[in-house]
């Protein structure tokens, strides 16, 4: 058949169905062939050429165009979501903090430093509190991106660099290392040694994948971070196990520090959990350790494994088993019991295991491998011992505010090493008030004592002090540096401007210290030196009247005890419970009948009128100052409490710092507990 009708068809037939087209194709090509063949028969007339009809045969060709399918995208259905009580309070309390974060801009925005610094703090306060509240939420979102925003405009208020709030020590890189999957480090070619000890503790130590997992991690994938933790095991551990037996909780618990803080004392989370045993402020303050801008006994070893110890057996009173115990450890009761539901209502951990959070899930197998490890060391190919000296010191008292450079010279060492005996320091001094118990090298009392007597009493700071502004420094930047408020620096400087200018020289009031003695090796606000309960009636305390509170939703003894400004071991003594409680509960709590007034109020406000009271008596102000005015002579008087300052008992009765050393003869700003003083005519 010819190129161009060959070609003329093809065009023709292009429309068609394809295989239709093949198929006439074909039979096209055979009839030009025959016709082919009888051309050239009939030119040779003496052959006789036999046809033979063949059998028509396709090419399996497939159209694509035939069947086919083509999708349509589905139509979106409403979706409905049903918070449960735990969501929606969450919720609630984030919408709360954004509406305190816009108030802050607005404030800053009409140049009000006061009203912003207000609404500033009242953002970091109660979004630290919902953390403290629910541990588990620092790997949601919202809360993520509303924390950063919320701590953002902080460290741009006070002039925080970034690195000051950075996490610190190394145990969280393991963590997020180590908790990233399950299953991480199975395929490592690990055999578990036969001969490793597991079934003399009281904490079950069982084997799984999960743990093996650890094991892995911790033997061959990172030995180094093991090795690490076994030679500050050598310091600290047989401490960790003299208080824990004394507290009658397992000594193998004392390994759940190792997952803890790698037990570093100094450890601090990016979720403000601090210390060897990593407790946030809430939690720590119900155990009796004192926090405040001095102190932070979190960071003391000793004080805060007693904390711990007692923490732990509390917990296991409530869940009766030891994985649980530890589990609540890291994660609110709400958000365990939470899991336990989702997982058919069985308390039990393992089965709780797969709707924990993952932090939460990789906590207790952790906890399993490293205690294996460290009761078998050998076994798994660790020293038996390594280099350390167990954890020691002597004991000296000094006064307040005694500069700890100055004390270094007199221990024979360095300042830094002084602040390794004395983690809970956080200043440049020692906390003014009371005297403090000083924490030195073992063997050097004598010398010291010596050399301390001849520290001249010039070097000792005050509790006020002036403060040349310096180039781009603001005041809420100063403030931060002294841990005082904005609002007390303007009450401490007569007629100061929002303008601040290099040379110039404002009064700065420091921070009160502790309202007590700070105990040498014990948490301080905790008296009791046993943990068997007495049966017998706790006394009244003296000058005191009797109060009754109803808990409410949300409540927790560690608020209860903010709000009415007495500790949380008084309540639980009072009341002869422990750290739980129902709503509904009645409790009984003393106050003092100075300020009897005041406390009835709490217990008919709402949750947020008494955290806004708290979070004014955490930035310094004085919510009681008040109760204690009475008249004298003409005039409204007050007298001096400890850790009382001019400039506060100024900006509380709303007069000059100025005024009230006229009225009282002041040149300085020195004023003394029991002094009364005159504040304005009546």
């Amino acid at each position: 058949m010819p190129y161009h009708t060959t070609m003329a068809l093809f065009y023709y037939f292009k429309e068609l169905n394809l295989q239709t087209f093949m198929h006439t194709f074909t039979k096209l090509s055979l009839f030009g062939l025959i016709l082919l063949c009888s051309s050239s028969i009939s030119a040779q007339d003496s052959t006789t050429i036999q046809t033979e009809e063949m059998p028509l045969r396709l090419l399996p060709v497939t159209n694509p165009l035939l069947d086919k399918k083509i999708e349509t995208e589905p139509v979106d259905e409403p979706v409905t979501i049903e918070m449960d009580a735990f969501q929606q309070d969450v919720l609630r309390r984030i919408t709360d903090i954004y509406q305190l974060h816009v108030l802050s801009l607005e404030s800053q925005l009409a140049n009000e430093p006061l009203e912003a610094e207000r609404h500033i703090n009242d953002a970091v306060n109660a979004s630290q509190a919902l953390l403290d509240d629910y541990p588990e939420i620092r790997s949601d979102r919202r809360f993520a991106e509303l924390s950063r925003a919320v701590v953002s405009e902080y460290r741009q208020f006070y002039g925080i660099s970034e690195s000051a709030n950075e996490a610190q020590g190394e145990i969280f890189a393991i963590q997020e290392e180590l908790f990233a999957d399950d299953d991480a480090y199975l395929d490592e070619g690990f055999n578990f040694p036969k001969d490793a000890i597991l079934n003399k503790t009281d904490v079950p130590l069982i084997q799984n994948r999960y743990v093996t997992n650890s094991l892995v991690y911790y033997t061959l994938k990172r030995p180094e971070v093991m090795e690490l933790w076994l030679q500050r095991a050598e310091t600290y551990m047989p401490m960790i196990e003299r208080i824990f037996k004394e507290e009658g909780v397992p000594l193998e618990l004392a390994y759940l520090a190792f997952i803890e803080s790698g037990l570093n004392p100094k450890a601090r989370s990016w979720a403000s959990a601090v210390g060897m045993w990593q407790f946030i402020a809430a939690t720590g303050r119900v155990y009796g350790l004192e926090i405040n801008w001095w102190v932070d006994e979190r960071r003391d070893p000793e004080k805060a494994t007693r904390a711990a110890g007692r923490h732990l057996k509390d917990l296991y009173d409530i869940w009766g088993d030891w994985h649980l115990a530890m589990a609540n450890y890291n994660i609110s009761p709400r958000g365990l019991n939470r899991a336990i539901r989702r997982a058919g209502g069985k308390k039990d951990y393992w089965e709780a295991y797969p709707y924990l959070p993952r932090e939460t899930r990789g906590y207790v197998p952790g906890f399993i491998a490293t205690a294996m490890i460290g009761l078998n060391r050998e076994e798994f190919g660790f020293q038996n011992r390594y280099e350390g000296e167990p954890y020691r010191y002597d004991v000296v008292e000094v006064e307040g505010l005694m500069p700890l450079d100055a004390l270094a010279k007199a221990s024979g060492i360095t300042t830094e090493e002084l602040k390794d005996y004395n983690p809970e320091l956080l200043r440049w001094a020692t906390p003014p008030g009371n005297k403090y118990p000083l924490k030195i090298p073992a063997g050097v009392k004598e010398e010291f004592m010596i050399a301390y007597k001849e520290i001249p009493k010039d070097n000792r700071a005050q509790d006020m002090t002036v403060h040349t502004v310096r180039s781009g420094e603001s005041i809420g930047l100063i403030a931060q540096k002294y841990g005082t408020t904005v609002r007390g620096i303007y009450a401490s400087n007569d007629n100061l401007s929002n303008v601040i200018h290099p040379g110039q020289k404002l009064v700065i009031p420091l921070p009160a210290g502790s309202a007590g003695k700070i105990s040498a090796n014990r948490p301080t606000n905790i008296t009791n030196t046993s943990r068997t309960r007495s049966t017998s009636k706790p006394s009244t305390p003296s000058n005191s009247s009797k109060l009754t509170y109803k808990v409410k939703t949300g409540d927790t003894i560690g608020h209860i005890a903010e709000w009415y400004d007495v500790r949380a071991f008084e309540i639980r003594a009072w009341n002869g419970i422990g750290n739980t409680i129902r709503v509904g509960q009645n409790l009984t709590i003393y106050v003092p009948k100075a300020n009897l007034a005041h406390y009835q109020k709490v217990n008919s406000m709402s949750y947020r009128e008494k955290q806004n009271l708290e979070q004014k008596q955490r930035r310094g102000e004085n919510i009681l100052i008040a109760s204690a005015s009475g008249s004298s002579d003409g005039y409204k008087t007050y007298t001096v409490r400890q850790n009382d300052t001019l400039g506060e008992i100024a900006e509380t009765f709303g007069v000059n710092t100025s005024t009230l050393r006229s009225l009282n003869g002041i040149s300085g700003s020195r004023i003394y507990v029991g002094q009364v003083l005159k504040i304005t005519e009546e």
